[in-house]
């Protein structure tokens, strides 16, 4: 299955049902009078988060939804049938933006959630609803009202307790192959993933997200490689892991790299819990390995861990800090909570 975040759609909400003009006329009633039903109103565009999806590929072969119109009404005071409502069924992150792909219409973050876009049109009123004392025939009814219409863009961004960002070739894909079920595509040029990857993680009695996005390089805000295109993945995960390919002489300008592309995209991803690991310590000398450990820890001023993804070394150290700054996390937002509920008593 291909991975798609980002997809513009067409969307229109249904026209309302023309009311009907229509008399009764029936063998021994004598005063038959108007009866012409209103019109059903027409089909709304709804947009709702389910279970079992990851990608947006399903908008990539149909750009265009359309919502039915309403029944029309009909004699015997028949009021027409509401059109049907056309659902977009969206995984779990989707964004919706207008046609500008900057004003937000809504953020699904929870399976079940349900937002309508576009409402249908109402439906015309028959000609019996317009009979009065004074006005006992009327001919006329109203039209439906037209239905809505506009093109959106639906953008995805993964929800994952953690992500793994660095450099191409920092063995992100081999960590999380090592870690998780996950099969990612594994090979020794750089940007072998092109698209983000999940895995589920277990350490101890602990179950958490991982998500692989595809390597940066400088410039990348601008454009550059394959661009920020999937930064915005990152923007959900509680913490992000570092990897850093320790094979390579620069250290140092490895890590800043990263940290300046995710400061150029949003100030806010720098602020994010960050887990500094020092990877494929496998193939290091002992002594190029105390040299490169403390290089990274001046430059990153954390404590940094080693790890080895294809032999596992160290992986268990990883996934553990990962679960106490997200326990830590989960805490301070329990706390917040508590304290908006129950403000600090003062006299």
């Amino acid at each position: 299955m291909k991975f798609l975040d980002q997809a513009k759609i067409y969307v229109r909400s249904g026209d309302g049902g023309a009311g009907a003009v229509s008399f009764l006329r029936e063998k021994f009633v004598e005063f038959g009078g108007p009866n012409g039903g209103s019109g059903g109103r027409g089909g709304d565009v709804v947009i709702e988060c389910v279970d079992g999806l990851n990608t947006l590929i399903d908008y990539r072969y149909q750009q265009h939804f359309k919502a039915k119109t309403g029944t029309h009404g009909m004699g015997k005071n028949r009021t027409g049938a509401d059109g049907t409502d056309v659902v977009l069924r969206v995984p779990v992150g989707t964004q919706v933006f207008e046609d500008d792909n900057e004003t937000l219409i809504a953020d699904l973050t929870e399976v079940g959630q349900r937002v309508v876009l576009l409402s249908g049109g109402n439906g015309g009123f028959g000609n019996a609803h317009f009979k009065t004392s004074s006005n006992q025939a009327p001919r006329h009814a109203n039209p439906g009202q037209v239905g809505t219409e506009k093109w959106i863009w639906l953008r995805l961004k993964l929800i994952a307790d953690a992500g793994l960002v660095g450099l191409p070739n920092a063995g992100k894909s081999t960590f999380l192959a090592a870690v998780s079920a996950a099969k990612p595509k594994i090979a020794d040029y750089p940007f072998t993933t092109l698209h983000p990857n999940l895995g589920v993680v277990s350490i101890g009695e602990r179950d958490f997200v991982l998500a692989d996005i595809p390597g940066l390089i400088e410039g990348a805000s601008e454009g550059a490689g394959i661009g920020d295109r999937f930064l915005g993945h990152i923007e959900r995960c509680g913490v992000l892991i570092h990897l850093i390919d320790g094979t390579q002489e620069d250290i140092k300008g490895a890590y800043t790299t990263i940290r300046g592309e995710l400061e150029a995209y949003d100030e806010r991803l720098i602020e994010k819990p960050e887990i500094v690991v020092l990877n494929k310590i496998d193939a290091i000398e002992p002594e190029a390995l105390k040299e490169k450990l403390k290089v990274l820890k001046r430059v990153s001023k954390a404590d940094v861990l080693t790890v080895s993804g294809v032999t596992g070394q160290g992986v268990d150290m990883v996934l553990y800090a990962v679960v106490g700054v997200l326990d830590a996390g989960k805490a301070e937002k329990a706390e917040a909570e508590r304290r908006k509920i129950e403000p600090d008593w003062a006299p």
